[in-house]
């Protein structure tokens, strides 16, 4: 099969999601500023166009960023038509990287763009006879041929998902990157050594886990952190990258995106000491309710 990711994705980059459209134009700025190279959007998120405008307001060429957009639920049916509305509402003309989402279909001609619900307020998903996944991943093979994307993966897929992706007959390339959640309290060992088998690299989300989750405060987290004279934050962001994952952690906070862009390697005793967390904690933040199961691999 075909491998899409010819050039390294860079380890570090800023996450966009849930940033205000009043807010995100100064993030993505200040982020290229700072030396930024990879920034990650998404149609769902409601603030392309912003992030857009950043990228060119920055005067860093385009060929410099990896620039990462994702197709929405609601896109599945219509690949090429939603590719075109990332790229328009970015101002640019290709993407480094299109992923998938979700590996969820919704219907197209719903009661809602983005999030359709069926009268009973469940989510309005394809018939998986009707669409599935895997057909979706057959239309975004066809995106490589445009020069628009150049190259395409998946986000929130687990090693069941990616199982039958690679082997339906159709599937001629494998994807390049799958983005999940990933952080102390959600390792996901299994994933990440199927992945490194695979060739499909891993890209963190929420690695800083959430308000919810309060693993900044964890003991081992604060230990290392006096020791290394280092911050929570960057210890964890460290950690992502010690496990061969890049990491976009969000923030619209000039200051913190700065102390966020470091050059600090963590120990492999350290590593495996955060790794050690989740043999007593183990909580994941982002859990959508689909009215499917997502995350086959936390059974």
């Amino acid at each position: 099969m075909v491998r899409t990711v010819e050039a390294g994705i860079p380890a570090l980059g800023l996450g966009t999601w849930q940033s205000p459209e009043s807010e995100v134009y100064t993030a993505v700025l200040s982020a290229l500023k700072l030396g930024y190279r990879h920034i990650d959007a998404a149609l769902c998120y409601g603030n392309e166009k912003p992030v857009g405008e950043a990228i060119k307001a920055s005067g860093v060429p385009r060929e410099d960023i990896f620039l990462t957009s994702k197709l929405w639920c609601t896109g599945h049916t219509r690949v090429a038509e939603d590719l075109e509305k990332s790229l328009a509402s970015l101002g640019v003309d290709y993407l480094d990287l299109y992923l998938m989402h979700w590996p969820v279909s919704l219907n197209p001609n719903g009661n809602h763009p983005l999030f359709p619900t069926k009268e009973d307020g469940s989510r309005d998903i394809l018939p998986t006879e009707e669409w599935n996944y895997v057909k979706t991943w057959a239309s975004m093979q066809e995106l490589l041929k445009t020069g628009k994307v150049r190259s395409i993966g998946v986000s929130n897929c687990s090693t069941v998902h990616l199982d039958e992706l690679l082997a339906a007959p159709t599937t001629t390339v494998v994807p390049a990157v799958d983005q999940v959640e990933l952080h102390p309290y959600n390792p996901q060992f299994k994933l990440l050594k199927y992945t490194k088998e695979k060739g499909i690299h891993l890209t963190a989300y929420s690695p800083l886990g959430s308000t919810d989750a309060p693993l900044q405060q964890e003991k081992i987290v604060s230990l290392i952190a006096e020791k290394t004279g280092k911050t929570a934050t960057q210890i964890l962001i460290s950690w992502a990258i010690w496990r061969g994952t890049s990491v976009i952690p969000k923030s619209v906070t000039p200051s913190r995106i700065e102390a966020n862009f470091q050059d600090f390697v963590l120990s492999d005793e350290d590593g495996a000491l955060l790794d050690s967390i989740s043999s007593t904690t183990q909580k994941r933040i982002v859990q959508p309710n689909w009215g499917v199961k997502i995350f086959l691999d936390d059974e």
